[in-house]
């Protein structure tokens, strides 16, 4: 379904990233990817996406540094030949009880979860109005539910939430705007704070990275009229 087409996906050496940078290639996309410390994961990932017939390519990058996340948008562009989806993935989660968060705790995780998507999404917005093509932001059930002891997180999510509706009004009609909000997400692992939450689902189990990915392609192929939502991925968890 995206054969020609061309994918960034933020922070996707790994976790709930590697398995997007994976759907979109598997469905025929070329997918760029960036990463900051994993760089052995995200060759790895670069392996597999290619291993699947489609080009691939890792860049390295500070999202929280402007001229870092210009400078991927354009190798990305330049490499791949177009930016047609953007997938602003990368995240920061920290558990914090809320008098105790210092303003350097708060300002790491805005400068990830919120600023770093508005800088990707402005660098790669010509190319994606070339292209009419889309953003899809990771949000979080944290972004409509407030945890009181991840205040940062919640607040930093529930902005980016925002960030996508008003950007699905700035940047229309050339490019869809839409938000993938993921509830408690595993990846294999076990535990029993996971198990509490299996068991306080209405689906009677935790998500993994492959229900987020299968939201994502969801909005990657499905109509370019449907522009501003946030689709929650929680199995119910957020009823």
């Amino acid at each position: 379904m995206l054969d020609g087409k061309t994918a960034l996906v933020t922070g996707a050496a790994k976790r709930i990233g590697r398995a997007i940078a994976l759907a979109l290639a598997e469905e025929g996309a070329n997918v760029a990817i960036t990463y900051r410390d994993s760089g052995e994961q995200a060759a790895a990932t670069v392996g597999e996406m290619e291993a699947l017939g489609v080009r691939a390519l890792a860049v390295r990058a500070d999202l929280r540094k402007p001229d870092s996340v210009r400078e991927a948008v354009s190798k990305a562009a330049a490499e791949l030949g177009s930016i047609d989806i953007l997938v602003n993935n990368a995240g920061r989660f920290e558990t914090s009880e809320l008098e105790n968060i210092t303003v350097e705790q708060w300002d790491a995780m805005f400068e990830t979860n919120t600023r770093g998507p508005f800088l990707t999404a402005q660098a790669a917005l010509p190319h994606l109005r070339a292209a009419h093509g889309r953003i899809i932001n990771i949000g979080s059930l944290g972004g409509m539910h407030p945890w009181p002891t991840h205040a940062h997180y919640c607040t930093s999510k529930a902005a980016l939430h925002m960030l996508t509706h008003t950007m699905s009004k700035a940047f229309a009609p050339e490019v869809s705007v839409n938000c993938v909000a993921p509830g408690m997400i595993v990846n294999g692992e076990v535990s029993a704070e996971y198990e509490h939450f299996a068991r306080k689902t209405p689906m009677q189990r935790n998500g993994t990275p492959q229900d987020v990915a299968a939201a994502v392609l969801f909005f990657a192929t499905g109509p370019h009229f449907i522009t501003g939502q946030i689709l929650g991925v929680d199995g119910g968890l957020g009823l």
